[in-house]
């Protein structure tokens, strides 16, 4: 799923190909993946791009047309993507096809574009063209953006929840922009359990904490922005140390990194670095031996 550093690459990148530029088209595939109808996508037809940015994971792409403000809210998802083109057929999309292809949005140069794509048969990509961004009612109950909360209240959060670690800094109504891979990557170089109360933190573990929370976000952001699209997952990838990488050795300690299933997701953990060695009961598992 891309998070805060591919999705501010993305904004970045195709706010250099597009702002500036007029929208002349926008082909949708799937109906599903549109979460309001007025404005529609044809209201974005003849709209300048005005910016793009990031909230959250929600990739925004403003527009103005006349007096009227608009913007295209996209959330990826799990399985989602944005390619960008500068080869796009001219030829519309059909509607209910066998493509991944969900929606197209022709803008810029002709020929020039970008393609909004989803893989796998959970069809949970999300489109919203919107006045504003808050009119939506996930983006409004966000939560404060991982590269924006201070260390207080990042140490109130903390102290009011009852969640795991690994929860909290999953939940986008607690902290927004975080999702599976960086919570991992972000309590690996933390060195605390996922399983971690969050209330239970002492003053140096909740320093550690947010340290490793804004550490691992810059540079991953820096290591993304100014890529093009295509390479940004490759580029995910080969920055994780623990994330997707079960079986492998530690890069801290050796150890082998560690995986804990549920039923429709994973997580990876070392031990020895974050849990005192101790291994964490895999969900997947003990049911299976139940």
């Amino acid at each position: 799923m891309p998070e805060l550093p591919e999705i501010t690459a993305i904004a970045d990148y195709v706010g250099a190909k597009a702002v500036g530029t007029q929208v002349r088209r926008v082909d949708v595939a799937a109906l599903s993946v549109l979460k309001t109808y007025a404005p529609g996508p044809q209201d974005l037809v003849g709209a300048t791009v005005t910016g793009t940015r990031r909230i959250g994971k929600y990739f925004i792409l403003d527009a103005r047309k006349g007096d009227d403000a608009l913007a295209l809210v996209v959330h990826l998802s799990r399985a989602g993507w944005l390619r960008w083109s500068e080869k796009l057929s001219p030829t519309p999309l059909k509607p209910g096809g066998k493509s991944p292809i969900a929606l197209r949005v022709h803008v810029g140069p002709e020929g020039e574009g970008f393609d909004l794509t989803e893989a796998g048969t959970q069809k949970r990509l999300a489109v919203w063209i919107v006045r504003d961004p808050q009119e939506i009612e996930m983006v409004a109950t966000l939560g404060p953006d991982a590269l924006a909360v201070t260390r207080d209240e990042f140490g109130a959060i903390l102290a009011g929840s009852r969640a795991q670690l690994k929860t909290l800094l999953r939940d986008q109504r607690t902290i927004a922009g975080i999702g599976n891979a960086y919570s991992d990557e972000i309590l690996h170089a933390a060195k605390l359990s996922p399983f971690a109360a969050a209330k239970s933190l002492d003053a140096h573990q909740a320093d550690a904490l947010y340290a490793a929370m804004r550490s691992e976000l810059q540079d991953a952001v820096e290591r993304s922005v100014g890529q093009h699209v295509a390479t940004l997952k490759a580029e995910k990838r080969s920055g994780m140390k623990v994330h997707a990488r079960t079986g492998s050795p530690c890069p801290v300690c050796g150890d082998a990194v560690r995986e804990v299933s549920f039923a429709d997701r994973s997580f990876q953990y070392c031990a020895t670095c974050q849990t005192g060695g101790k291994v964490l009961a895999d969900r997947r598992m003990s049911k299976l031996l139940k």
